[in-house]
């Protein structure tokens, strides 16, 4: 192994980005510059936006490193406004609104969707929600629809209907007819899911 290859840094070293050709900015150095690091001048505060850098070699970016001050030309006050737990949280956001920001339904025009495959997803963030914001399944939405009922529908709400479709489709209250059975079954299985569901807990 040559004494160049040594010094050269590997992929090890976090940051480092290929010099191809590029210098280290440090005056007289030859060696390739391969690690950002910020400009000596206009460091201070009140900066907006991403800082200008410049390209460093190895030896030369431990060096920075080593000396840098984050607060280096900064007033007293500066220094305080930095150091405060909240310091950035103040500035003022992009609201996101409607369809929840960037999750935005595409525009269906743009393409075919034959299965429904995206459309899906979007229709089930417009069905309508609980009002007292308990979240439901997909099974627990599919249980209502077995049952017939709303989303809204409380507890109680639930035990009556449950109620009024077993005696609606038992063989005891059919004089032994055994041909609802299968419905039974479901709203038998629906009302299981659904009273150990979040929403009616």
């Amino acid at each position: 192994m040559t004494r160049e290859t040594e010094k050269k840094p590997g992929a090890r070293f976090h940051g480092r980005i290929e010099s191809d050709g590029r210098l280290c900015s440090e005056p007289g150095c030859a060696e390739p510059g391969e690690f950002r690091a910020p400009l000596l001048d206009g460091m201070g505060g009140g900066h907006e936006g991403p800082r200008p850098y410049r390209w460093l070699c190895l030896d030369h970016v431990r060096a920075f490193n080593a000396g840098y001050n984050f607060f280096s030309g900064m007033s007293a006050d500066e220094i305080h406004d930095a150091q405060r737990p909240f310091a950035g949280w103040e500035r003022e956001t992009r609201a996101f609104t409607g369809t929840g920001g960037a999750d935005r339904p595409p525009k269906w025009a743009d393409f075919a969707d034959p299965l429904d495959a995206i459309g899906a997803r979007f229709q089930r963030k417009a069905e309508a929600a609980r009002q007292d914001g308990r979240p439901l399944s997909e099974v627990d939405r599919r249980s209502l629809k077995v049952l017939g009922l709303a989303t809204d529908v409380d507890r109680r709400g639930l035990r009556a209907r449950y109620a009024e479709l077993v005696r609606k489709f038992h063989p005891d209250r059919n004089g032994g007819d055994r041909s609802h059975e299968k419905a039974l079954q479901e709203v038998i299985a629906a009302y299981t899911q659904l009273k150990s569901a979040v929403a009616f807990a």
